[in-house]
């Protein structure tokens, strides 16, 4: 018989036991594998016809289409604007990333979307009589143009044959933007796709790099028209529910596109008095998403991406010696790290069907290209 100590010694040696903590051996992704994790999201989508979302108007049943006979190019990705920059995403990483594992693959994806039938298919919809100069804009349209924007970059000859391509579809979204430019009467302040800062700052980046200065006018006067003389803006009330863009946020990082650095940091001084100088970061706090099968509320890991890297341009445009850029800069750590750790673990299709691109674009800090 086993006496009674003995027994206590072997309770003892297996309660330790189960107590004991686990060794589990971790590791970061490296950025290399973050950058294909990116790539993979996009390829998964860019020709995944449903589920779908398609804002169309239709006057008769002949109107009645499935997504890809509307948008011959851009069906995938649940909507036309994440099909866009879906494509997008592939093409900075093409551009920038040469040696992803992912690179022949995203060329035959791409060649794929880009042909003359598909992109004539794109334009015939644009010139629908009952389509009007308002599909996709401004949110769709800006990320049109980025796209548009890479393939100009891009040192590379298959490049210039996608862009020689899409000419005749930028043309007619140039046109369309340009005539509703100056019947905008005040800009659409929220934190959704109808938000114009965001957009604009799209605008203007590919207004540079395609070298048109007619349209950069244009838009750099809108911007001055509608957000020079905005002062204290409420902050504290976003973001709201389902918001993936900060309205003030978003202005901010807009206006440093086109403000010199000292009217640009008195401007900001004034736009955002509470800016703290103490470099703390919780004076924006980091977004939760409780949900992410809920399109709506996944938006909110968009947030988190979109703020990172806005807040990052603000600090591009101020001084070195600014008292505000360490409050601002850990701010915007926190918030990318938070969105980042979003897209590199498993997601809904809801938020993996475009939270790829902004990941992309915040990673590969294609917001600070003029810095």
């Amino acid at each position: 018989m086993i006496k009674i100590n003995t027994i206590s010694i072997l309770l003892t040696l297996y309660c330790g036991y189960l107590s004991a903590e686990p060794v589990i051996e971790t590791s970061e992704p490296t950025h290399a594998e973050v950058i294909d994790r990116f790539a993979q999201l996009a390829l998964e989508c860019v020709h995944k016809e449903y589920p779908n979302i398609v804002k169309h108007m239709m006057t008769s049943d002949k109107d009645v289409r499935p997504p890809g006979q509307l948008y011959p190019a851009f069906y995938g990705c649940f909507d036309w604007h994440s099909s866009v920059h879906g494509h997008w995403l592939l093409t900075r990483i093409a551009s920038q990333y040469p040696d992803s594992t992912h690179y022949q693959q995203i060329m035959a994806s791409l060649d794929q979307s880009f042909t003359e039938t598909n992109i004539a298919g794109e334009l015939a919809y644009f010139n629908r009589e009952n389509t009007g100069t308002s599909f996709e804009r401004p949110y769709g349209l800006g990320w049109f143009l980025q796209l548009t924007t890479e393939l100009r970059e891009w040192d590379n000859p298959q490049a210039k044959h996608w862009l020689s391509i899409l000419t005749p579809l930028e043309d007619k979204i140039v046109a369309n933007i340009s005539d509703w430019l100056p019947k905008l009467s005040f800009p659409i302040r929220v934190g959704e796709h109808s938000q114009t800062a965001f957009a604009f700052g799209l605008m203007l980046d590919w207004s540079k790099t395609a070298n048109n200065q007619a349209f950069n006018d244009l838009l750099t006067n809108t911007i001055s028209r509608l957000y020079l003389k905005d002062v204290n803006c409420p902050l504290a009330y976003e973001p709201s529910g389902q918001d993936f863009l900060s309205p003030c946020i978003a202005e901010a990082d807009l206006m440093r596109r086109i403000l010199p650095p000292v009217k640009y940091a008195k401007w900001l001084a004034d736009f955002l008095p509470t800016l703290p100088t103490n470099g703390n970061s919780n004076w924006l706090d980091v977004a939760n998403v409780v949900d992410k099968s809920d399109g709506k509320l996944a938006h909110l890991d968009g947030l988190n991406l979109s703020r990172a890297w806005m807040l990052e341009g603000i600090a591009a445009g101020l001084s070195s010696k600014d008292p505000r850029r360490p409050a601002i800069i850990n701010a915007a750590n926190v918030h990318k790290q938070a969105g980042i750790n979003s897209v590199i673990h498993d997601m809904h299709y809801m938020g993996s069907h475009w939270l790829g691109s902004f990941a992309t674009y915040l990673e590969t800090q294609r917001g600070l290209s003029e810095n």
